[in-house]
């Protein structure tokens, strides 16, 4: 995008237009939370303000209403990323709709949930394998599932960079694999994964694959059918939208065959004093008051998106990351995790500064006016396996301007010397 049209984007967004500590703030932090254009929050506030009531309760016109815009925006969010309605859920974000996995595994495999479920379940001598690259969202489930079910959590493990390949996944996939999960980008090095061969890769095993697609959904074109996975999960307040609303995608025969985690009222068609039945998915996997106006300013989210062209979105945040890897590459003193520059990853670089600890690099980048995120960013395994107990990330999106980059590198360029630890 040009530079008119970033700048065009920018007005969208009046949290931008802000000093932070006496300087223009610069917001390289998008990868923890996006900013929600204008558009999103008013869309949120018309509907409280207008439509406000419990969806699929009451035969009341509020209640059609909002009924009505809480499916019209299933259709809109599952079509953004080539779904049909019934595949995707809501979830209270990400990391819930991860553990619905997990949890619905468990019950399978304790020998409930009927026929369908028997085909998830997992034992002693089965295999679930993870990535050490990945956030704890996408690693922790799992390790409560394999100590629940007396199967083995393996992993691929990550070369000297952080990043791992196709080709290392392959060698650990074999017929023991019966789950295999990992992150379509990672959120520390910014590595995209081939996700449509490894998920190749993993049918051919006879394996389940759950895809973590928190930060491909927000700035890539993806098609979940396309890519094949079983099961994937992304969140709301990465993607311009808002908190506390997560999607569960998944493939039809999946989602019949996994039980539901969660239960109470709604998601129910017969209870009775002994037994409850359950409704078919997705409202099997929506038990309970649902976050109905998350929900639709979810999908007034994905219709800005949209209107941005996703293709332009991905184009944008990689030539910003390009930048994010140049700037700082020429800095005496900063380590990079991840591929060097000119290998494709997302707008995104995680770095160390010798000699000064990632909490006062951001608290250092504050002071002039940049929101970078410090700290281990939810990987630990990784950052031990590198060395490190932190890194600092700087992450862009849509509405990121190259001044801004250039002021980030100017800034990260002063800090050791700041700290005196630059001879």
């Amino acid at each position: 995008m040009s530079d008119t049209r970033v700048n065009q984007l920018r007005r969208d967004f009046p949290i931008l237009d802000q000093e932070v500590n006496g300087e223009p703030l610069v917001y390289l932090d998008s990868g923890a939370t996006a900013q929600r254009p204008t558009q999103v929050l008013e869309v949120e506030r018309r509907f409280l303000e207008n439509e406000n009531a419990a969806v699929h309760r009451g035969a009341h016109t509020l209640a059609a209403l909002s009924t009505v815009a809480f499916e019209d925006a299933r259709e809109t969010v599952a079509a953004f990323v080539g779904a049909a309605p019934e595949q995707i859920s809501w979830t209270l974000n990400a990391t819930d709709a991860i553990n619905l996995v997990t949890g619905g595994i468990r019950i399978a495999s304790a020998g409930r949930g009927g026929p369908r479920a028997a085909r998830l379940a997992i034992g002693e001598g089965d295999e679930i394998l993870i990535t050490e690259a990945e956030h704890h969202a996408n690693l922790v489930p799992w390790q409560e599932l394999a100590l629940d079910t007396g199967a083995t959590l393996v992993y691929v493990p990550v070369n000297d960079r952080g990043t791992w390949s196709v080709e290392d996944a392959a060698a650990l996939i074999s017929s023991r694999t019966k789950v295999f999960a990992f992150a379509h980008v990672s959120n520390v090095t910014g590595l995209v994964a081939d996700a449509k061969r490894l998920t190749e890769l993993a049918h051919d095993a006879g394996a389940v694959v759950v895809l973590d697609a928190c930060q491909s959904v927000p700035h890539l074109p993806v098609n979940f059918p396309a890519i094949g996975v079983d099961f994937a999960a992304f969140s709301g307040h990465k993607m311009l939208g808002p908190n506390g609303v997560g999607v569960l995608y998944g493939r039809a025969e999946m989602l019949d065959a996994l039980p539901p985690a969660r239960t109470g009222g709604s998601m129910i068609s017969t209870v009775t004093m002994e037994a409850s039945d359950f409704m078919a998915p997705p409202t099997r996997f929506e038990a309970g008051t649902q976050p109905v106006s998350q929900v639709v300013a979810l999908a007034e989210a994905v219709r800005y998106l949209e209107s941005v062209g996703m293709d332009a979105v991905a184009a944008h945040e990689a030539e910003m990351g390009q930048l994010l890897l140049a700037g700082l590459s020429g800095i005496p003193g900063v380590r990079i995790i991840g591929e060097p520059a000119g290998v494709p990853r997302a707008g995104l670089v995680s770095f160390a500064v010798e000699g000064v600890h990632s909490h006062d690099v951001t608290q250092f980048l504050d002071s002039k006016g940049v929101a970078v995120r410090g700290g281990h960013h939810c990987a630990q395994p990784l950052h031990r396996r590198l060395g490190l107990t932190a890194s600092t990330r700087a992450s862009s999106y849509l509405y990121t301007t190259r001044e801004e980059i250039d002021r980030f590198v100017f800034a990260v360029g002063q800090i050791r010397g700041w700290f005196g630890v630059d001879a």
